[in-house]
């Protein structure tokens, strides 16, 4: 699926929020600033995307993707996200989002991600896969 982004300077991502069921993304025009806009999985079943990405390229998920998520999830979900985007690596990042649904606001949101995001500071990229 291909999600109604808005139009707008959203070349800067970052993971505000995760907590192994909602997953929380803002985007801007510029990290240093707060952020315009902010996309919300709720019902997570699978993730793989870097906390920190630019300039993603959302596109319909490939049948493989789709089959990678059925197989891992069970089921195909009812929102599949795919993505790529630079992830800070040599090569774009690919990314996933699994979810039962989503939710997309524009406004003023913060840019400092929560303390409640589970998986380390360091860590790159995530996935959310525990009832596999």
């Amino acid at each position: 699926m291909l999600l109604p982004i808005p139009e707008g300077p959203w070349w800067d991502w970052t993971v505000r929020h995760y907590d192994g069921s909602r997953l929380t993304l803002v985007a801007g025009h510029d990290l240093s600033y707060h952020r315009g806009l902010e996309v919300v999985f709720t019902d997570t079943l699978y993730v793989r995307c870097p906390m920190d990405f630019m300039d993603p390229e959302f596109r319909a998920p490939t049948p493989e993707e789709r089959a990678e998520v059925a197989r891992l999830v069970g089921d195909e979900p009812p929102v599949l996200v795919a993505f790529e985007a630079d992830g800070g690596g040599t090569e774009p990042a690919v990314c996933l989002i699994a979810a039962e649904a989503w939710a997309i606001r524009q406004g003023r949101f913060p840019r400092q991600a929560s303390a409640d995001v589970g998986f380390g500071g360091s860590t790159s990229s995530f996935r959310h896969a525990e009832h596999l």
